[in-house]
């Protein structure tokens, strides 16, 4: 299984070139299987989307994409994403049931993601995008998407119902849980995290920055490492880095907050492919 890290920034893009080595684009993560040549599902629908479409060569995006939550920083990619806007494309995304979107309602779905997406916020719909799309609202458990076993866990964030996302697939596991405030609930992400072979986790803010994480709902680079000691992943790779923070500074912090971890930590970059 491999994992491509499309977009690793939170909040907003990043441009220029203090921030080419991390990357600029907004949350997006894709899971090709062992032995396929192109990602069947894809975690998180940010500006990091537009990057899938180059991946595929021209090709139409046939799988499966989950949302952890509706923030723009992880939908705004959508329109923009040409691999699933075009003829032959056949997708399945799913969002968190919450505010009348219900699974056992098929239209809900597109009706709460039209909320941000459609006139006069912009020019189409959900149901504008062209080719084959469903639009689920989705629950926690455990269901299976673009050919891997996946477990949603609600953890806790500011605004909206936000997912933890567990992946797992030829006898291998990653957990992705790109905004999470573990000083508010750890046990959620603990669980959904334990034992897993990487986690992609929250990395947004210092120790410094300790009382605007918590404003925001997100992590510190302490509580990243912190949560994936408790959850003894394997590794641990930093992502949702803040947009306003260069290269440099995102090394030297993760330097910093992260030296005493017992346990392998890397900075997470746009373009980086983890193999499992």
């Amino acid at each position: 299984m491999k994992v491509t890290l499309h977009g690793v920034r939170g909040s907003t893009p990043a441009p220029g070139r203090e921030f080419v080595r991390v990357g600029g684009h907004t949350s997006c993560v894709s899971v090709t299987l062992k032995g396929a040549t192109s990602p069947t599902l894809v975690l998180d629908a940010g500006t990091g989307l537009t990057k899938v479409s180059t991946t595929l060569y021209g090709k139409a995006f046939q799988g499966e994409i989950i949302l952890s939550h509706l923030h723009w920083d992880h939908v705004h990619g959508l329109p923009f994403f040409t691999a699933g806007d075009t003829a032959d494309a056949d997708v399945v995304l799913h969002l968190p049931a919450q505010d009348g979107a219900r699974s056992a309602d098929p239209v809900s779905a597109a009706r709460l993601l039209g909320r941000a997406m459609s006139p006069p916020h912009f020019p189409i719909g959900p149901g504008g995008l062209a080719g084959r799309w469903r639009f689920r609202a989705a629950d926690t458990g455990r269901f299976d998407a673009g050919g891997a076993r996946v477990r949603l866990t609600e953890i806790p964030h500011k605004g909206g119902r936000t997912f933890g996302i567990r992946v797992e697939a030829d006898g291998e596991s990653f957990a992705y849980l790109p905004d999470h405030a573990p000083s508010v609930d750890s046990g959620p992400g603990t669980d959904l995290a334990r034992g897993v072979d990487v986690l992609l986790h929250d990395a947004q803010f210092a120790e410094s920055e300790r009382d605007v994480a918590a404003a925001y709902g997100h992590a510190t680079v302490g509580d990243a490492v912190a949560a994936a000691e408790r959850a003894r992943a394997g590794r641990l790779v930093l992502i949702h880095h803040a947009p306003g923070r260069t290269d440099d500074q995102i090394y030297a912090l993760a330097e910093r907050e992260a030296a005493n971890a017992r346990i392998p930590v890397a900075v997470g970059r746009e373009g980086d492919v983890l193999v499992l």
